[in-house]
């Protein structure tokens, strides 16, 4: 598959943004009378950047067409008591509708305001409903879990979840293990398997992306199944898997969700192509998320940090046929 094949320039009005938020990850279903549902991460902008981790909350939104533009509602989920291990962020959505409910995977976590102390708790959490816009029912204990002396001991996150050719979900998901603290050891990607979208998933005892390089491999997998096959995309910290620079996108492709094999050069440039003509170079571009169209690929949602700044908003990128 020739992804970057698919990249369409995008209209000035296919963004979220709001100056007085900080806007990242977004991931979007259509309910059954056509009304789109943004599932969105933010926070507020006077605290930084780096507060997602301290600050975060998904939001909820809602557009005629895919592309938008979308108007935010509010909070999408709701509040839980302060004690609970998510109880101060929700972050990196990633919502699916399977059967007839709706699921939202998300990372979640608590802590006393520190950035590390709230980065080394994150867990993977789910909500479901019945319909996208709530209410949603959060789920009392996290989802997938870290495993005591192993590779992803130390926190999970970053979950994307799809259904295998073979019936069942298979969850891909970021794991970090033991190092020095605070950051701990190696970033890497890991796959959990289950029956039902909701679990109980079990997880695949090794990591199946991981750099022989650097410790800090990939972030940020969207998965899915085509033909037959899994695809994924994948922040490349180290341009390692793409041949390219650092931070760029990756396409991974397997036979079985387990077995994952790297195409190089880079599926998704840090670049937007603007309708108007313009080729915006930006910081970084994360969080992909796509909304199919039936079986059609049909739009790519991406985090956007434009420069080193705390203006980030989420840009969303029409998919045509290669």
């Amino acid at each position: 598959m020739d992804f970057r094949a698919l990249l369409r320039p995008v209209p000035r009005t296919a963004v979220l943004r709001d100056p007085e938020w900080c806007i990242w990850g977004a991931s979007m279903v259509r309910d059954d009378d056509g009304l789109c549902h943004l599932m969105v991460s933010r926070w507020p902008r006077r605290l930084g950047h780096q507060a997602w981790v301290t600050h975060s909350e998904i939001a909820h939104a809602v557009a005629e067409q895919p592309l938008g533009p979308y108007r935010v509602t509010g909070p999408a989920l709701p509040p839980v008591a302060p004690d609970s291990w998510d109880a101060d962020v929700t972050h990196n959505p990633t919502v699916k509708r399977f059967g007839d409910r709706y699921y939202l995977y998300y990372m979640g976590t608590r802590g006393p305001g520190e950035y590390w102390d709230h980065r080394n708790r994150q867990r993977i959490g789910l909500a479901v409903a019945d319909h996208p816009a709530g209410p949603w029912q959060r789920f009392e204990q996290p989802l997938i879990d870290v495993t005591p002396g192993a590779w992803d001991c130390l926190m999970t996150s970053n979950p994307s979840c799809t259904q295998g050719p073979d019936g069942r979900y298979y969850l891909l998901y970021k794991g970090v293990g033991a190092g020095e603290m605070p950051k701990g050891g190696a970033v890497l990607c890991g796959v959990a398997v289950a029956d039902h979208p909701a679990g109980p998933f079990v997880k695949h005892p090794e990591p199946i992306i991981a750099n022989p390089e650097h410790t800090w491999a990939v972030e940020d997998a969207f998965a899915w199944c085509q033909n037959g096959r899994f695809y994924a995309l994948l922040k490349d910290f180290q341009g390692y898997f793409t041949g390219t620079e650092r931070g760029t996108t990756a396409l991974f492709e397997s036979p079985d969700g387990f077995h994952w094999t790297a195409q190089r050069g880079e599926a998704v440039p840090l670049s937007i192509t603007w309708e108007d003509g313009e080729v915006q170079r930006v910081h970084r571009l994360e969080r992909m998320q796509i909304w199919f169209d039936g079986d059609r690929p049909a739009v790519l949602f991406l985090a956007c940090l434009p420069e080193r700044g705390d203006e980030s908003f989420n840009v969303h990128v029409p998919l045509g046929p290669s």
